[in-house]
């Protein structure tokens, strides 16, 4: 019997095969053995599919989190969890990252997000400025990195390549410090710069904290 969680399944698969060109109700229809029409018993149309899809990426982030009590240490591990939901899903994250679902997963993220700033004793000005940089930041990075990872693998390995034949070649004379800083460009430029600006917003956040208090 088909339902709305294997029909995201198989759309995952689609997207993960053929890219969003390839997601259709006619492909689907073919990966599931049933009518095309029959998906719009569960969707009312592809879009609405969209951000189930998107739904299910959430869902798998905060499967089996729990807050512990440590505000920095929650957000940092459920930031974490949100970009590596949507990085190792990258045709669904192009697809998804840029929308509002406002469905169960969704809902459960952002209620557990307030909650963790409330509760650490922000006031509710300051809990909705960091939610909304933290959420965008972690889905803004997530779509960049899977764009990079939805490359073919021919291009990606050209694109970091270019640290090495292009940066690291440039002469000191006439590109003084991005010569002095190819040796950790090409370490650093690629991988993802998320964890770093996510410990950076934290600790802006946190020295917010601090200033209540003083």
């Amino acid at each position: 019997m088909l339902s709305e969680r294997l029909i995201v399944e198989a759309a995952l698969r689609l997207l993960r095969e053929h890219g969003s060109a390839g997601l259709s109700a006619r492909r689907l229809g073919i990966a599931l053995d049933c009518d095309p029409s029959t998906l719009y018993r569960y969707f009312r149309g592809m879009d609405e599919l969209t951000l189930a899809i998107g739904d299910a990426l959430v869902g798998e982030a905060l499967r089996g989190w729990r807050p512990t009590g440590e505000w920095r240490a929650d957000l940092h591990t459920v930031g974490l969890r949100i970009h590596a939901a949507y990085v190792a899903h990258p045709q669904a994250a192009q697809l998804t990252a840029s929308r509002v679902t406002g469905r169960a997963n969704e809902l459960a993220a952002d209620e557990a997000v307030l909650d963790v700033l409330r509760t650490a004793g922000f006031p509710l000005p300051d809990t909705v400025r960091i939610y909304h940089a933290f959420i965008d930041q972690t889905l803004a990075f997530a779509a960049l990195d899977a764009a990079s990872l939805a490359l073919p693998r021919a291009a990606q390995r050209a694109d970091d390549a270019v640290w090495r034949s292009t940066y690291a070649r440039l002469p000191a004379e006439t590109h003084p410090r991005i010569a002095e800083a190819a040796p950790l460009l090409s370490t650093r430029m690629v991988t993802s710069a998320y964890p770093t600006a996510l410990a950076m917003l934290l600790d802006s956040a946190q020295a917010t904290l601090a200033g209540l208090s003083s």
